[in-house]
């Protein structure tokens, strides 16, 4: 993503990866809206550092799946929301029991920066409706 990010700045504000898809928001320079753009670099660029077997299996799935979703965020309630959301998701997923057992997650940076507690992501702690 960093070579992409030179040549077409972007924030990264929540990111998650998982085995089959991630989540992210990103923030785009003011005036620039070319998410179509961004996600493409990105993916190309992805997808050129995978090794040959990965990449084959990797284009096939390709064609089967929707390109992004997008999705302009509201107000801060809205970006708060899309941020649990997304840290969450690897236990939405069956990927862990707690959100803080996932290792490729910005929420370990948010625990860094004192946003979120180690403890975060039960219930009681979720400000979105997950099961919709």
């Amino acid at each position: 993503m960093l070579s992409v990010k030179l040549n077409s700045p972007f924030n990264i504000d929540a990111i998650v990866i998982l085995p089959e898809h991630l989540h992210c928001i990103l923030t785009l320079p003011i005036g620039d809206d070319d998410f179509s753009g961004r996600w493409r670099m990105i993916k190309k660029t992805f997808s050129k550092q995978l090794p040959k077997t990965e990449y084959l299996s990797y284009t096939r799935i390709k064609r089967h799946e929707r390109r992004f979703w997008e999705h302009t965020i509201r107000d801060e309630k809205d970006y708060c929301q899309h941020i649990d959301y997304i840290h969450y998701n690897p236990v939405k997923h069956g990927w862990v029991n707690k959100v803080i057992d996932w290792p490729y997650s910005s929420l370990h940076l948010f625990i860094k920066r004192n946003i979120y507690t180690k403890e975060w992501g039960t219930k009681n702690d979720l400000n979105y409706n997950f099961d919709k």
